[in-house]
């Protein structure tokens, strides 16, 4: 078989054109020679047989042949099936399609839609090129992303970036607790294989740590729209919470309040709370409750998201609940009852 193209293209053999097109790209943009100028000569060798690989696995004939016959093969170093081909003197199968694989920048240059990003000295004059990032020469000294002032920044064609997509993203306060894992499925503007403007959708896995609070923003660099002429902006999450039944946060601290009777407020009550990583707790209070009264339970608070093996507090709160009305006796007892004491 020889090489295995599938295997570099990281694709499986049922992969469509969309799927090679995909993965090309992706490996492509890790292995140019100028996004590794440390291992140059390795990258540029990756980068080549990608391009290889993409080549024949998207023409259909060739593919065809490479799945019968393998490199070998298809390069004309088999045999083919079968014998002669009718309108042909050479026995090879590359007499039949011709092997002349296209050079990996013009194949670059095909499937992302620019010229050569990386031609002459100076920014790129491609604008489609500047929403990729790239800036010289495929075999220069600058990085992708780089900006230079040259031909390019006389002519205007210096990148800005887009504007920032910003989505809220809504949790819990168990979420919030307990750290979670959020699927958000997102729609963003790029430009596709040809250089023209396409909405695709993509779906992300956010995840949510500890301790992390309202207004927390997580951003995904350079992962928004894209247009010419400018950087591809980001994505940006901003953490909200939804009110809990329960629990109210305030900072670090979780704050419970709890209805209770006169009686209980008098004479002693019992705390019985299910925690937001699942414990019960049971807190005794024998002091007297007042109005202003507050129970602190230190350490059973939100995680410090800097800290994540400290909390804060929980403060259980109380509302009591007064009787509407009394009956003479009554009143004669506890009146009897709080001037005794």
């Amino acid at each position: 078989m020889g090489v295995n193209y599938y295997k570099i293209l990281q694709v499986d053999r049922n992969a469509n054109d969309d799927d090679l097109k995909k993965a090309y790209r992706k490996l492509a943009m890790k292995w140019h020679p100028d996004k590794n100028p440390n291992n140059n000569k390795d990258a540029e060798a990756r980068f080549k047989k990608i391009s290889e690989a993409y080549d024949v696995l998207s023409d259909p004939q060739r593919r065809v042949l490479y799945d019968q016959l393998g490199e070998e093969g298809l390069k004309g170093q088999t045999p083919f099936p079968g014998g002669r081909c009718s309108n042909s003197t050479d026995h090879g199968p590359s007499a039949m399609f011709g092997f002349n694989s296209r050079s990996a920048d013009d194949l670059f240059s095909e499937l992302f839609g620019f010229r050569n990003p990386f031609v002459g000295v100076g920014c790129t004059d491609d604008p489609r090129a500047a929403a990729y990032g790239f800036s010289r020469g495929l075999f220069g000294d600058d990085k992708p992303g780089s900006s230079r002032r040259g031909a390019g920044a006389a002519s205007g064609n210096m990148t800005s970036k887009n504007a920032a997509i910003e989505k809220t993203l809504l949790c819990s306060l168990k979420d919030l607790y307990n750290g979670s894992a959020k699927k958000m499925k997102i729609s963003k503007d790029v430009m596709d294989a040809s250089g023209r403007p396409t909405t695709v959708e993509e779906a992300l896995t956010i995840d949510i740590k500890p301790g992390w609070k309202k207004g927390t923003k997580i951003t995904f660099q350079q992962n928004g729209n894209q247009q010419p002429r400018a950087i591809t902006s980001d994505l940006v999450f901003t953490i909200d919470e939804k009110p809990h039944r329960v629990f109210k946060r305030d900072g670090n601290d979780l704050i419970a309040t709890q209805n209770i009777s006169l009686v209980e407020a008098l004479t002693g009550y019992t705390v019985h709370l299910i925690t937001l990583d699942g414990r019960n707790l049971t807190i005794p209070i024998n002091s007297i409750i007042g109005p202003s009264y507050e129970e602190v339970v230190r350490g059973e608070g939100m995680p410090i998201s800097k800290e994540p093996s400290r909390k804060g507090n929980l403060r259980i709160k109380f509302n009591i609940e007064f009787p509407i009305k009394l009956t003479s006796e009554q009143r004669r007892s506890i009146n009897q009852l709080l001037t005794s004491s």
